[in-house]
């Protein structure tokens, strides 16, 4: 197998001793490569700018004195600035190229104690790219970094950076990530197989990525607790410096939006006492987590995008634009693909990564690693040690496990369930009674929830029909009895504006509003639905 090394021509070290006698007593790099016993090169490729050309005939014929056997080849790069990482890395990757460093039966050795040490990295990060497919080799004088050594030859080092060899590193590498895996889960030993891959994906874009995140998935699924180990995960891997702001959108609405997102200065509407710096400026260098973001007011939204891409946004009142480097965590539990009610530009910059997840029906393996942890949270917050008796247990995991539990409020449910029988646990024993009561409760709370709807609007409106299945997790009971009563007037009225008429009656009267209609379209929108499909 033929032998090839590539070095950078030291116009220092390779320099030492001139071109008299005194240079043999000079150890020299490029020399000293050449010479040693264990490694045997057949050709070296040497580079260097043309205005060395001098020496690198000089050093081209010493190492044909010490090492006849070895082919030199110059490789001329010119280099306005050996400093300058963009024109280096960018030449040597053309170089890299060369089919000469891709034979087949070929050992390549890439030699990196020449050159700036802008040279240097740019050789590492070839060869750890396997664009330049070889190991590195390093040379260095025997008594440490001094130009006059007894041993001219020097010692050589070589480093392969196929880490796949290294046992104890691969093993190390590989408990870090099954922490960082554990730790997004909150420790939870989940048993679903599709969510842990979720998580092993998500784990790899957090310390990769700096680019937004969106989380969806039906309430309760534990996006805002994600969202923040995200962010730990983040800072303790050094991504980020600054805090974690979390921001519930469906709790603004209008000029307070924009206000709290973005900002104002003092005077810049009534109300506005005093400068308000804004969640997105109070992010700055951190994570800001923007849950049910599908309830952003429109005009937020285009403000957000710019945001989003540029890092500037200008507060209400501002002469100028502020900045903030912050990066975005979006959480929603409704879909974003209705224009009328979300901007497609900002959900195509915000849909880079999508990651939705699932609701407990869909995890019920998990369901027992979750109740544990639950008692354990229950206890660190109380600092009272609650547990199940044996019977109370698998009475609680029957109930939980069944089918016919769709668990619509998700790890919410699971988790009020838990602190409700560790509260009333006396001794800190849940027994079996505290379970039976705990579950005809549940029981009595889901049927009470899911029949609001029907007794309110009578049996003209399905809501299942029109929402889907399921829809009961995605709203608040007070939003369906109010659009349930909505849709029977829209099913009664000849038109959108007749149906606006009578349901904005006190507002047109009061002239507090003017195109009803419009507002009768987006307030449908935010459930999916259009008056003519009504």
């Amino acid at each position: 197998m033929k032998t090839v090394a590539i070095s950078v021509l030291g116009t220092q070290k390779d320099a030492h001793g001139g071109s008299g006698p005194a240079r043999w007593d000079t150890w020299r790099p490029t020399i000293g490569l050449v010479q040693q016993e264990t490694l045997a090169i057949d050709a070296l490729h040497l580079i260097f700018n043309r205005a060395y050309m001098g020496l690198a005939e000089r050093v081209k014929a010493d190492i044909r004195s010490v090492s006849p056997e070895t082919k030199v080849i110059f490789d001329i790069i010119e280099l306005k600035d050996p400093w300058d990482f963009e024109e280096v890395y960018e030449k040597f990757y053309d170089y890299a190229k060369s089919p000469c460093f891709h034979e087949e039966n070929t050992r390549y050795y890439i030699h990196i104690s020449t050159g700036s040490h802008v040279e240097q990295i740019c050789l590492f990060l070839l060869a750890e790219s396997r664009h330049l497919p070889g190991k590195l080799v390093q040379t260095s004088p025997k008594e440490g970094h001094v130009r006059r050594s007894k041993d001219t030859k020097g010692l050589c080092t070589i480093i392969d950076l196929d880490l796949s060899r290294y046992d104890k590193l691969a093993k190390r590498f590989e408990i870090e990530r099954q922490d960082d895996l554990s730790f997004l889960k909150q420790g939870i030993d989940t048993r679903n197989a599709a969510f842990n891959k979720l998580i092993e994906t998500i784990e790899r874009v957090a310390v990769r990525s700096a680019a937004p995140l969106l989380l969806t998935g039906p309430t309760g699924a534990g996006k805002s607790q994600l969202a923040r180990q995200i962010y730990l995960l983040k800072r303790q891997s050094g991504k980020v410096k600054g805090g974690f702001v979390a921001v519930n959108c469906a709790t603004l609405g209008g000029d307070l939006a924009k206000s709290a997102l973005f900002g104002h200065r003092k005077g810049a509407f009534s109300g506005a006492g005093a400068d308000h710096a804004g969640f997105l400026k109070e992010a700055d260098g951190g994570i800001v987590f923007l849950d049910e973001i599908g309830e952003l007011p429109m005009e937020a939204q285009a403000m957000l995008l710019k945001a989003v891409e540029e890092k500037t946004f200008r507060p209400l009142g501002a002469a100028k634009d502020e900045r903030s480097d912050f990066q975005l965590i979006c959480g929603t539990n409704r879909r974003l693909d209705d224009p009328a009610t979300f901007r497609q530009d900002l959900l195509a910059r915000i849909d880079l990564w999508h990651f939705e997840l699932p609701g407990l029906a869909d995890r019920r393996e998990d369901i027992e690693p979750n109740l544990d942890y639950e008692l354990d949270r229950f206890s660190r917050e109380t600092g009272k040690r609650v547990s199940f008796n044996k019977e109370a247990r698998e009475r609680f995991l029957a109930f939980a496990l069944d089918p016919a539990n769709t668990w619509d409020g998700n790890f919410r449910d699971l988790n009020a369930m838990v602190v409700r029988m560790s509260t009333l646990a006396d001794g800190g024993r849940i027994t079996t009674d505290l379970v039976e009561e705990e579950i005809a409760r549940f029981n009595r709370w889901a049927n009470r929830a899911s029949g609001i709807p029907a007794a309110a609007a009578g049996s003209e409106v399905d809501l299942a029909a029109l929402l889907g299945k399921g829809y009961e997790s995605r709203f608040d009971a007070v939003d369906l009895v109010q659009l349930a009563y909505v849709v029977s007037v829209c099913r009664r009225s000849d038109s959108m504006a007749d149906a606006a008429r009578q349901l904005y009656a006190v507002s047109i009267k009061a002239k507090r509003s003017t195109n009803n209609t419009d507002r009768l379209s987006k307030y449908l929108a935010r459930f999916g639905l259009k008056f003519k499909a009504l």
